[in-house]
């Protein structure tokens, strides 16, 4: 109940301040699976996404917080969690390197080539390697890599809202993609991938000001994007960013 008052509470005070405005321009609002990947300006993108989302929609995303700062005092950890259900994210995790498999002794080595006896049949040349599946990438993920809680969330079937700078900006524009937007497009293929660009939040809280500052603000939503096949990285996270940034001028 305490949780219901504070999201009301806080949804107010943020509509008061921002408007937030959502604007479905290449998609309309629908209860499906999808990840929503934005520009990040400020601590408070997080919010003013889940104020703009319909009610139905905001019970089933969740956007992700970095750990470090969003629970730094008990209240920020307990409005994360019981408000906005988010998805922390340790931003100083390193992912852990699978050890390298030694062969046990005595077990003789392959030779580096292997030749046709004479006058028998030329070996068979050999099949090119199989591509892992989505499956396989989501269970070779270590543990301690960041995108660890964000798979998680996926395979419970939430949707998430996620920032692929990795880190606030202060350009016009978006910094380049990091590659988390990518590998989570190849371990869910099914889940739809909507740009998002948030205007006008890093005015509301400028750096070093404690009281925000009312300043009308917006959320476009735009058309979803799909990873071609074996479509490269970078390409596709340029891609994804220009997608983002298109939608500043709509």
């Amino acid at each position: 109940m305490l949780a219901k008052l504070m999201s009301l509470l806080l949804l107010g005070i943020v509509r008061f301040l921002t408007g937030s405005q959502a604007r479905w321009y290449g998609c309309p609002p629908k209860a499906e699976q999808r990840i929503y990947f934005a520009n990040h300006q400020s601590h408070a993108d997080m919010v003013l996404i889940w104020a703009a989302l319909p009610e139905e929609l905001r019970s089933i995303t969740r956007p992700i917080a970095a750990k470090d700062y969003w629970t730094k005092t008990p209240f920020r950890q307990w409005i994360t969690t019981a408000v906005f259900n988010a998805v922390y994210v340790d931003r100083q995790a390193t992912p852990a390197r699978p050890a390298a498999v030694e062969p046990p002794p005595g077990t003789p080595a392959l030779p580096e080539t292997e030749t046709a006896s004479a006058g028998g049949p030329d070996p068979a040349p050999e099949a090119p390697p199989r591509p892992p599946t989505p499956e396989e990438l989501r269970a070779a993920l270590p543990e301690g890599d960041p995108l660890a809680p964000l798979v998680k969330a996926l395979e419970s079937g939430d949707s998430i809202v996620i920032f692929p700078e990795g880190t606030r900006g202060h350009g016009e524009e978006p910094q380049p993609f990091k590659s988390g937007l990518y590998k989570l497009a190849q371990m869910f293929p099914q889940v739809v991938l909507v740009p998002a660009w948030i205007n006008n939040v890093q005015r509301v809280m400028p750096k070093g000001e404690v009281v925000p500052v009312p300043i009308l603000c917006s959320v476009t939503f735009g058309a979803p994007i799909e990873l071609a096949p074996d479509e490269d990285r970078r390409p596709f996270l340029d891609r994804a960013r220009r997608a983002v940034i298109a939608l500043r001028e709509v």
